[in-house]
């Protein structure tokens, strides 16, 4: 694999350390938007001031796109999982509990790496909540 990119850029807007509006200590608001403006320091690419957006910075094709060196995989059911290559990684998508519960066990069985579950924990939090609700139920049925 080819060396990455010296050094990847957090590209923000202008006033983003100012105001909170701008994405001060938000993440999804602290976006780039291209300064504008007569006298914008940051537009004049001046000394000592924050990076604009230009040819050079992207990243190298081969890894575009791609998660740790892998390429993502939309997983909806257990027929998804299976179909992982070794390249590749998973994302489970938009589903319901049971569904992801299924499949972060196969997961952890065929010791495929997803994305945005932790295994693990995922599955331990899991047991721990329906063993809570199971004793709520016993103790409903009692009284």
């Amino acid at each position: 694999m080819e060396k990455r990119c010296k050094m990847k850029k957090k590209f923000l807007r202008r006033d983003v350390t100012r105001f909170s509006k701008f994405g001060n200590g938000r993440g999804k608001k602290a976006k780039w938007r291209k300064p504008t403006g007569r006298d914008n320091k940051m537009r004049e690419t001046r000394k000592g001031r924050p990076v604009i957006v230009s040819i050079g910075y992207r990243t190298i094709k081969k890894l575009r796109e791609k998660l740790n060196e892998k390429t993502p995989v939309k997983i909806m059911n257990l027929k998804d999982l299976e179909k992982i290559k070794k390249n590749e990684i998973g994302i489970v998508g938009n589903i319901g509990m049971r569904k992801k519960i299924e499949i972060a066990k196969k997961a952890k069985e065929l010791k495929i790496e997803l994305k945005n579950v932790n295994v693990n924990s995922f599955l331990k939090k899991t047991e721990k909540e329906n063993k809570k609700n199971s004793q709520k139920e016993k103790q409903e049925n009692k009284k």
